[in-house]
């Protein structure tokens, strides 16, 4: 990718993006203020005492604001029912209101709430996935109907003092963002900026970003290279961030995918307020939400030791992996084209190694000890000149016990060892002796930590030391690298969260098609509530299950529906067909292991 910018974050030392402040409520989000945890309610708007009931649970679980559908104006004026009704509670959470396709209801939901989001592929857009070419002329031509649409809106919320979020989600880019930029993290950037530059020529500021993916890669280029763009702009382009990974699925997937994006962003020191979406019930969002943005600032912490004038590490703007040689350590090949290998212990192979066979590929791979690994700090300059005047390869790591963030110590030491030398990568720089810690955390911070340098292109082998299980710390690192795309070992699940518009139980589907599904390696099945990111967020997706209409269920091989208003109670038995007849399905092992 090109780019006319410089990416403006320092990869060795952590320091918090600054921007202006925005107040959504009585809450501030950016500038000074900490980290805002945000949640969305799954009822239906219409449901006024269900909506209220979910509003009030989330906010005494810790969320500080909370989003509601309101995809007509019928349901964006319920809003003023659902408001009254929290205020008589006492509830002072500042509520916004979701809108995708109705402008209608975007001036109607601006009356009663605090902040309305926008998502520009959706909002007075284009979105049928056609191929056409647009001439300059005509592109001005949409550009220019889509600020009659939203100028309303933006003169309404600069009247009230109400908030915005201008959403991109790389689903929903319309058609003319795609044919002009393409399906690309440079898209959904200009999607935003497109409707940033209306609010500003009608001297209207208060208003934040967001920039989801499903991809975690995709989620991290995208908000870095938007920050890129705003640091061109100018100063006073200074707005905050919104981040989350979207559609990111439930279990312990859910939690590492969204780790891997926000976490890494986060460290980058970007984002001001985050949501964790999970296909869950919301209030377990939270939890997650506030380890995170805790997790992340306890790390960020220790980079206050780290001094360099090193060339950057990677490519901020897109994945390359860091090239090294290709090497034999314990007769694996790593390094070069090599997939990352998966390191553990002598201590926790030796409490597997009885039951190996019964682990298929899962097993470990390298065993550290004996490995010839060699651990540096990056700082020294006598160590990394040792390393760099060898002849033969070796593979390198970090010390322990250093004084530094994980990110910031792989990051120092990528820039400073010669490519050609392999490098493994940790979770923690202390192996963890605690048997009480939570292994929420360990994932957290393991997947925050790796994840990220995975998604940086760093790491030919990684190593999850903060987890003492070694099972679980082996089932750790193989979900880790299928969550950042670095290796693909099982079905792929993409899954929305649920919100007021999803068309069935999407926690009770999402298990029921895992069940049927979970064995086929490789497959990526999307598993989406309604058609509004759906088509889109699907992109990489082999199939996908999307509601389509109350109790009816469309069927798509990649964004292309095939099969439409299918029965619910048949759609998870006509997936499976269409999964055959596509010619991805294999029939259930006899054996399945469990024992990870």
């Amino acid at each position: 990718m090109q780019m006319d910018f410089k990416y403006p974050q320092n990869f060795y030392r952590f320091q918090r993006r600054l921007t202006r402040q925005v107040n959504v409520g009585a809450v501030g989000v950016g500038a000074e203020n900490p980290i805002r945890i945000q949640s969305m309610i799954t009822a239906d708007t219409m449901d006024t005492d269900a909506s209220v009931e979910e509003v009030l649970e989330l906010a005494d679980a810790g969320c500080e604001i909370v989003r509601i559908t309101a995809q007509t104006r019928r349901h964006a004026a319920n809003l003023e029912h659902i408001a009254r009704k929290v205020r008589s509670h006492s509830c002072d959470v500042p509520l916004v209101a979701d809108i995708h396709f109705k402008p209608d209801a975007a001036l109607e939901a601006a009356k009663w709430v605090e902040k309305v989001r926008v998502n520009p592929g959706n909002y007075a857009d284009k979105k049928k996935f056609e191929i056409r070419e647009y001439s300059d002329q005509q592109y001005l031509e949409e550009l220019e109907r889509i600020r009659e649409q939203f100028t309303p809106l933006v003169q309404v919320c600069k009247e009230r003092g109400v908030a915005m979020r201008i959403g991109t989600n790389h689903g929903s880019l319309s058609d003319r963002i795609m044919n002009r930029y393409g399906d690309t993290p440079r898209g959904m950037v200009e999607s935003a900026m497109e409707f940033a530059r209306i609010a500003r020529e009608l001297d209207y500021h208060e208003f934040v970003f967001s920039m989801k993916a499903s991809n975690p890669k995709v989620m991290i280029i995208a908000y870095r290279l938007l920050v890129s763009a705003l640091e061109a702009e100018g100063n006073d382009w200074n707005y905050p961030l919104h981040l989350g990974v979207t559609e990111a699925g439930d279990g312990e997937d859910g939690r590492i995918k969204s780790a891997i994006g926000i976490g890494s962003l986060l460290m980058d020191g970007i984002g001001d307020t985050i949501r964790v979406s999970l296909t869950e019930d919301a209030v377990r969002e939270v939890p997650v939400a506030r380890s995170l943005a805790k997790l992340c600032a306890r790390e960020v912490k220790k980079d206050q030791v780290i001094s360099s004038s090193e060339s950057d590490p990677f490519n901020p703007f897109s994945y390359e992996r860091r090239v090294s040689q290709r090497m034999e350590v314990q007769g694996i090949h790593l390094g070069g084209q090599e997939t990352v290998r998966v390191l553990t212990s002598e201590e926790k192979f030796d409490a597997v190694s009885h039951k190996l066979s019964e682990m298929g590929e899962f097993q470990p791979e390298i065993i550290l000890g004996a490995s010839g690994i060699v651990a540096i700090d990056p700082r020294d300059d006598d160590q990394v000149s040792a390393i760099n005047d060898r002849s033969e390869l070796v593979t390198v790591t970090l010390s322990d016990e250093l004084d530094m963030s994980v990110v910031s110590g792989f990051r120092l030491l990528a820039s400073r060892v010669d490519p050609r030398h392999p490098v493994i990568i940790k979770d923690t720089l202390l192996p963890s002796t605690d048997p009480e810690k939570k292994f929420e955390e360990t994932l957290l911070v393991a997947a925050a930590n790796i994840g990220s340098l995975i998604c940086d292109g760093i790491g030919d082998g990684i190593l999850v030391q903060g987890e003492e299980a070694p099972g679980q710390s082996l089932r750790l690192s193989y979900n880790i690298l299928q969550a950042s795309g670095a290796r693909i070992f099982k079905t792929d699940y993409v899954a929305c969260p649920s919100c007021g518009r999803t068309l069935f139980d999407l926690q009770e589907t999402t298990a029921k098609i895992r069940a049927a599904t979970g064995h086929l390696k490789g497959v990526r099945i999307a598993v989406m509530g309604c058609i509004v990111n759906g088509p889109g967020e699907m992109a990489d997706a082999d199939f996908g299950y999307v509601g389509g209409a109350p109790d009816k269920i469309n069927l798509y091989v990649g964004k292309k529906a095939v099969k439409f208003n299918i029965p619910q109670q048949e759609a998870v038995d006509r997936l499976i067909d269409l999964i055959k007849e596509h010619g991805k399905w294999v029939d259930v092992p006899d054996t399945v292991s469990n024992s990870l």
